[in-house]
């Protein structure tokens, strides 16, 4: 049994959960490595990652190098005297760093691979209306999350789950998947499971702002589950066109009602209370939304202010 010596990488609020866990569980971890700080918001303020400010409170040996491979940066990363990396919501590796430690270096996943590689799994599971998921631990490889697979755990989607909801369910999941890949690690009886490559297998694209826009020739379920796909971030969005005036509106939260009706899709339908969008096989009722320059508000708030015509539609 080998003592883990440990470096971990990563940088959102994803990655933090892991980190907190592997530190609750007593393992030495040598050094975080997360993103260079960079301007955010309307101020530009500088922002650290949510990695960074939780090495800083656990007081954790902390690297942010802007090019990982840099000599200066690889030998830091060498005296640090790791035996193991384990890598959670960061960039691409070089081969440099990823064949450094004795014992490899390890990424978490947050699909069941070979499904869903990519940068956004857990939004693109629920888009695609999936009703599992999971997490996956693997040895890092010189692609993007190809390599041989060393556990994986799964969990049902609930039927009207955001990826917020599940991004924080995965979390808790994934940090039980680590602890227990390191617990097989340090006993030195890992085994690993080639992924396939199937041309089937489903992506997880980037996402973008075409790819983040409602397409309202589509059913009613289909704009639903890519709704709650991308809430609370980035959030799905459309135009409010309502006579000469049009709105770009992001859309957080719906009820897909499923009901025969004779209103073309994209149809707004209000009432004093509620708003409704017109889709194939049913309507849209909007719990929360977002109109430029507001805060993310309930249906009723926005209602309170404004009054839609009967000619309004979703574009």
């Amino acid at each position: 049994m080998e003592k883990l010596r440990i470096v971990f990488m990563g940088t959102p609020e994803f990655a933090v959960g892991i980190l907190d866990t592997i530190y609750k569980n007593k393992y030495e971890i040598v050094g975080v490595i997360t993103a260079p700080d960079k301007p955010a918001g309307r101020g530009q303020k500088i922002q650290h990652s949510a990695v960074k400010e939780y090495a800083l409170e656990k007081n954790l040996r902390l690297l942010q190098p802007t090019n990982l491979k840099d000599e200066t940066f690889l030998e830091e990363l060498r005296g640090l005297n790791a035996n193991l990396q384990v890598v959670v919501a960061f960039r691409m590796l070089p081969e440099a760093v990823w064949r450094m430690p004795k014992l490899g270096t390890f990424n978490l996943h947050a699909s069941l691979l070979p499904e869903y590689r990519g940068a956004a799994p857990i939004n693109w599971a629920i888009i695609n209306g999936e009703t599992k998921t999971g997490v996956t631990t693997f040895f890092i490889d010189d692609k993007i999350d190809t390599g041989a697979m060393i556990l994986s755990d799964e969990l049902a989607i609930g039927e009207n789950e955001s990826a917020g909801e599940l991004h924080d369910r995965l979390m808790v999941l994934g940090s039980q998947t680590v602890v227990k890949t390191l617990a097989i690690i340090e006993k030195g009886n890992v085994t690993t499971k080639v992924q396939s490559t199937n041309e089937d297998i489903k992506t997880a694209y980037k996402l973008n702002r075409e790819n983040c826009k409602i397409d309202f020739n589509k059913s009613g379920t289909a704009i639903h589950n890519l709704i709650r796909g991308l809430s609370p971030y980035p959030a799905a969005w459309c135009y409010f066109k309502d006579n000469d005036q049009e709105w770009a509106v992001k859309i957080y939260e719906t009820i897909f009602e499923p009901t025969a009706h004779s209103h073309d899709a994209g149809t707004l339908i209000s009432s004093k209370k509620e708003l409704k969008i017109a889709a194939k096989g049913g309507f849209l009722k909007i719990v929360s939304l977002q109109f430029p320059g507001k805060k993310r508000m309930f249906t009723h708030e926005l209602l309170n202010g404004i009054t839609f015509s009967e000619k309004a539609k979703a574009l």
